[in-house]
C-alpha cells in the first residue's frame, strides 16, 4: 500500500487501525488539558515579569505554550496532555520525537493555531486520513498514535 511506502516505520492504518483509534477524540481532549495547564503555567510566571505581560498576555501565552510544548514533545513525544490520554507522536520512521522534531512540529502547530484556514483544514484531515494526521503532521510525515505498551 501507499501508505506503507510513504511511512515506513508508522502502523499501517488497515491492518493496524487499533493504533489510530480514538486519536482525533485524544488529541482533543488532550489540547483541553494543556491549554489549561499553559494558562496555569502563564498566570504562574506573570509575577516574575512584575505584572508588565499583562499588556501583552496573548504573545505571553504563546510563548509559554510553545516552550511548553517543545520541551515536553522533545522529552516525551507527547505533551503531558497527551501522555495523559495515551497517546505520542512518532516520526515517519517510527522514531520518538527528538529536538528539531518537537521544535518544527510545535512552530506548525502554532501557525495553524493562529489562523482560522489552516486550523480547520488541521481538524478535518485530523477526522479524514487513515493516520488521523493534522496539516502539520502530514507537511512533517508524523503522526500521533495510541501508545504501545511497553
Amino acid at each position: 500500500m501507499i501508505y506503507e511506502h510513504s511511512h515506513p516505520g508508522l502502523p499501517d492504518p488497515f491492518t493496524q487501525a487499533e493504533f489510530y483509534a480514538d486519536v482525533p477524540l485524544k488529541r482533543l481532549l488532550a489540547w483541553v488539558v494543556d491549554t489549561i495547564l499553559i494558562l496555569l503555567l502563564a498566570i504562574l510566571f506573570l509575577p516574575f515579569t512584575a505584572f508588565t505581560a499583562l499588556f501583552f498576555f496573548p504573545l505571553f501565552y504563546v510563548t509559554i505554550g510553545f516552550v511548553y510544548r517543545a520541551a515536553s514533545i522533545t522529552r516525551w513525544s507527547a505533551t503531558p496532555g497527551m501522555l495523559l490520554f495515551a497517546i505520542e507522536l512518532r516520526t515517519s520512521e517510527g522514531d520518538r520525537f527528538d529536538t528539531p522534531y518537537a521544535v518544527l512540529h510545535t512552530l506548525g502547530y502554532t501557525v495553524s493555531l493562529s489562523f482560522v484556514l489552516p486550523q480547520v483544514v488541521s481538524v478535518f484531515l485530523m477526522l479524514t486520513t487513515p493516520r488521523a494526521q493534522g496539516l502539520t503532521d502530514l507537511v512533517l510525515q508524523t503522526a500521533a498514535i495510541n501508545r504501545p505498551r511497553s
